[in-house]
């Protein structure tokens, strides 16, 4: 058996280096249950939101500590507090600043607080946004509330290890990894299994190979729903045997062991670790007999819902408790030596806690006292600002907010009284919103060298005797060009290896650049997802595709709660640039003509949303993105792919910058915005106007996310006076929130001189055939139609009234 952090047979340690092993583990045990015991009492007190603790887990997460090693990645959820102090990747200092939600990165380096308690992350970049050498790191990747969530991101990490095992091209990213031999390893909880996201990352592992470690922690319940409502046979290992790898038959590896046994743990951790590590097989180690003392969470009482019998077992099966008797049963270490690291752990952990508490504090109060002077002297005669004053001196651990809200409530009293004290609590109000900016509204992309928008501009370029090809043969071409240049490209999806997708824009390159690189996968668009989160947060560059548009809904949940946060939960500390491509809009059907762009913009902060109207955009946006180092969903117009466009003979180099739209035709009487497919009928459209006498501007935004940065829309609004959106998605939907960039962000609203239009598709799915598609989503005729009608109300003498 091998207690080690580094594995060293056991034969080599004399009985007081194994002595000293594990009372270091049982004293970092003890010291994580007293920071859950403190931690929910400082809930319950009113100094911090609300708790969620790793308490009844700490002896197996210490076990499963041991296995792990610089390079490897943890993808974890909010009960394991316990493998974060054991690895390093957190302290019990920090352990409290994020419970407080101190914003000083320094104080929390996961989050910056900007995530509850229990979510670890470690920094995987430097300030400009380069990589560290992530093979001298132990790796946590930033962790997420949502159910079982963290499974599909832990795919991609495991999937890393066997790319740069498996491809020698990768070797010279010498700061990722070391031959592949870095272990994913995953925590979940046992309800947790029941989430469809588990048995598709379980079985996307299981098809894949790679070394990914599962940890269920089984405590026998979900909150308070217990196990025989949540898996059949109430054992997640029993009803996984069929993933059991066989002789013949590639699997998996599955353990079995009870969470208080140490030395069993220590045992089993090391085993499976070794296999999952050196033979590229994926692990599951079931540990059962789990307890949770205090419960789920600061908001219940597990009172509620376990009877008296189960709650004896649990004080008995304590795993801290059970080690604490073995060790004594060993002769390791006696009653008395056990009571005083018990007694130094309460006072390590109780002044951790405190300098915590204090160091969040301490630099409030500065400003509280600051503000309080200046608020004073405004008139501390005057009973109204005197109210505030005694308000915001009678609360003792006053928040950045409660200072915030007693400065402005003081200019707003003190309006008409313009005065230098009053000029001084304005300057102090400004100058602290942009701190509080800075701490919490800051980072939404990475925002460093590599930045999309600091890819250095290239034009496409064309011969005289540039060849007309199909859609799909330039989009190929590019994908070519950029796979021969850069190594750290992979691509997967559903039919896009062999056949080279659905519509061919990866025909043949399969054949040319292996498996490895270009590949299928199975019908599973989470793990499609979460296989390019974890492979684009080790250093490769992932273009994850679904297959449909409408098919984004079943991914949504991981690219929203996930891979759009990922930078933001880590104030920029980790990155992961996937690019997502898809196709989608106009073609047959209520699921494939769809354009959800309207919960796409709504759900998606935090990638680029780019909308080409053709493949030469496309093509143009993927040399951006693939230069670039943040995330991405491109669109491209399913109905485009066949489409005759012009060979570029820089079709791997030319770049189109995100955010930049482009007016595709100048006019004088009405700004028209669109893009993707519904373009090519406004341009239909826009002729039969000018024969009409009516001339409008045509601007394409070309990305929705960021949406026309240079105000192109405002400029045209100052010559046309006349807004329509046109938008092949639901009333209310992406129009919406283009018209709030124009109206608001570009202050459009003071050019116009009639109301502005929208004109979309009905608030319905497409159905199916051309008659459908034309009763449902904008006509040619209704372009034309929309437009004259916003005429004949502007001047009703020149464009009377078609019906």
């Amino acid at each position: 058996m091998n207690l080690t952090t580094n594995p060293i047979d056991t034969a080599e340690l004399s009985f007081t280096d194994f002595k000293s092993i594990v009372i270091q583990d049982y004293k970092i045990a003890v010291e994580s249950r007293q920071a859950s015991l403190l931690g929910r009492k400082e809930v319950l007190s009113g100094k911090a939101k609300f708790g969620i603790f790793g308490d009844g887990k700490e002896v197996p997460q210490i076990a499963m500590a041991k296995a792990f090693k610089k390079g490897d990645w943890r993808s974890g959820y909010y009960r394991d507090q316990t493998f974060a102090f054991a690895t390093g990747i957190a302290t019990i200092k920090s352990f409290f600043a994020q419970l407080y939600a101190n914003p000083d990165l320094e104080a929390d380096p996961a989050s910056a607080g900007r995530q509850m308690n229990c979510h670890f992350a470690t920094r995987s970049l430097n300030e400009d946004g380069s990589w560290k050498d992530l093979t001298q790191m132990k790796n946590s990747s930033a962790d997420i509330a949502p159910t079982g969530a963290q499974m599909a991101r832990l795919v991609g990490l495991a999937y890393a290890s066997k790319l740069y095992r498996q491809n020698p091209e990768l070797a010279y990213l010498k700061n990722f990894s070391v031959e592949g031999n870095e272990v994913a390893f995953g925590t979940i909880g046992n309800a947790s299994t029941s989430e469809g996201v588990f048995f598709e990352a379980i079985n996307a592992a299981g098809v894949l190979q790679v070394p990914m470690a599962v940890s269920v922690w089984d405590d026998g319940y979900g909150i308070s729903v217990p196990a025989k409502y949540q898996t059949t046979k109430e054992d997640i290992s029993e009803i996984l045997k069929g993933f059991q790898r066989n002789g013949s038959q590639n699997g998996y590896e599955i353990y079995k062991v009870r969470g208080w046994d140490y030395p069993a743990l220590c045992e089993t951790y090391q085993k499976a670790i070794d296999v999952c590590r050196e033979q590229h097989v994926p692990v599951l180690i079931h540990v059962t007999e789990v307890t949770q003392p205090q419960g789920h969470s600061t908001s219940g009482s597990h009172e509620r819902y376990k009877d008296k019998a189960r709650l004896e077992w649990e004080k008995e099966y304590d795993c801290i408790l059970q080690m604490r008797k073995w060790m004594i049963e060993s002769a390791i270490a006696t009653e008395e030596e056990i009571t005083n690291i018990e007694n130094e752990a309460k006072a390590f952990v109780r002044n951790a806690q405190k300098e915590a508490w204090n160091e969040f504090l301490n630099v409030i109060k500065e400003d509280k006292k600051t503000v309080t002077n200046l608020i004073n002297a405004l008139d501390e005669r005057d009973p109204a600002i005197l109210r505030i004053t005694s308000k915001l001196s009678s609360t003792p651990d006053a928040l950045r907010k409660d200072l915030l809200t007693a400065a402005r409530k003081a200019l707003r009293i003190t309006i008409n009284n313009p005065s230098p004290a009053r000029q001084a609590l304005l300057e102090w109000v400004n100058a602290s919103l942009a701190d509080n900016a800075e701490k919490y509204n800051t980072k939404l992309f990475t925002e460093g060298r590599d930045t999309p928008s600091a890819v250095v501009s290239n034009p496409v370029e064309y011969s005289d005797d540039a060849k007309m090809v199909d859609g799909r043969e330039l989009l190929n071409a590019c994908f070519d060009a950029n796979f021969g240049r850069d190594q750290r490209l992979v691509a997967f999806g559903e039919d896009l290896g062999n056949i080279g997708d659905v519509n061919q824009g990866f025909a043949g390159l399969q054949a040319k650049y292996g498996e490895l690189r270009i590949s299928d996968t199975g019908i599973r668009e989470m793990t499609i997802i979460g296989q390019g989160i974890g492979l684009a947060m080790r250093g490769l560059r992932p273009i994850a595709e679904i297959q449909y548009l409408d098919y984004l809904l079943f991914a949504l949940n991981i690219l929203s709660d996930d891979l759009a946060t990922l930078s933001y939960r880590t104030k920029a500390g980790q990155k992961a640039p996937v690019i997502v491509r898809t196709r989608g809009h106009r073609l047959e059907g209520v699921w494939h003509s769809g354009s959800p762009m309207g919960m796409i913009l709504g759900s998606l902060r935090g990638l680029h949303i780019c909308v080409p109207r053709n493949m030469t955009q496309a093509a143009g946006m993927y040399n951006t993105l693939f230069r670039a180092d943040e995330p991405a969903l491109v669109i491209e117009c399913l109905n485009g792919y066949r489409l005759k466009e012009k060979m570029p003979d820089n079709v791997g180099a030319y770049t189109v910058p995100l955010g930049k739209a482009e007016v595709l035709r100048s006019g004088t009487d009405v700004t028209l915005v669109c893009y993707g497919s519904t373009l090519r009928i406004v341009e239909e459209a826009v002729e039969e106007l000018a024969a009409m006498n009516i001339s409008v501007e045509v601007i394409d935004p070309q990305t929705l996310l960021p949406f026309d940065i240079d105000a192109l829309c405002a400029k045209s609004l100052q010559k046309t006076n006349k807004l329509l959106v046109v938008d092949e998605d639901v009333p209310g939907g992406a129009s919406a929130y283009i018209l709030q960039q124009i109206m608001e962000v570009q202050k459009g609203y003071y050019y116009l001189d009639s109301q502005p239009r929208t004109l979309t598709a009905k608030a319905h799915r497409t159905p199916y055939g051309s008659d459908g598609d034309y009763f449902t989503k904008p006509s040619v005729d209704d372009v034309v139609e929309t437009v004259y009608q916003m005429m004949h109300e502007y001047n009703a003498n020149k464009y009377p009234s078609i019906y």
